[in-house]
């Protein structure tokens, strides 16, 4: 199996890239989404058509796309070999970096939630602030993967 992975291994690296990068711009988008879904009143069509949106951005782009970087970078480190993505601290920064943003992806499906039951207690304010949480997470992942500083 290990001897299959590392035949198709620069597939696997794509499509693991290809994905994540599918996921980070719904990852971004979403909250952004909500910024413009805090300024329409409940109930109304506008509300409506965000919620058909951001329903369609997560169940089709981004749900798919964080189980798909799971696949594809669970089988790159079976690929590579365990021990050298776990001997440096690097992997350990980016599997918790990956973590984190699946985590922040199930906070803002419970935001969806709040939206779609007309619930939401958070303001635009609130909504542009979280934003910024997927960029820094971002930049963490790659400078682990790239340079692989520690």
């Amino acid at each position: 199996m290990i001897e299959f992975l590392q035949d198709w291994y620069l597939w696997l690296k794509a499509l693991h890239i290809i994905f994540f990068t599918t996921w980070m711009a719904g990852l971004f988008y979403l909250p952004r989404l909500f910024v413009y879904h805090t300024r329409v009143k409940t109930g109304s069509d506008q509300d409506k058509l965000f919620q058909l949106m951001e329903r369609k951005l997560l169940r089709i782009i981004m749900a798919p796309s964080s189980i798909l970087v799971w696949v594809f970078g669970v089988a790159l480190i079976f690929a590579i070999g365990w021990e050298v993505f776990s001997d440096g601290l690097w992997g350990w920064i980016k599997l918790g970096a990956v973590s984190l943003l699946t985590l922040y992806h199930h906070i803002l499906v419970r935001y969806w939630k709040a939206f779609g039951a007309g619930k939401n207690k958070h303001d635009e304010k609130f909504f542009r602030k979280i934003n910024e949480v997927p960029s820094i997470l971002l930049i963490i992942i790659v400078i682990m993967v790239v340079v692989r500083p520690f």
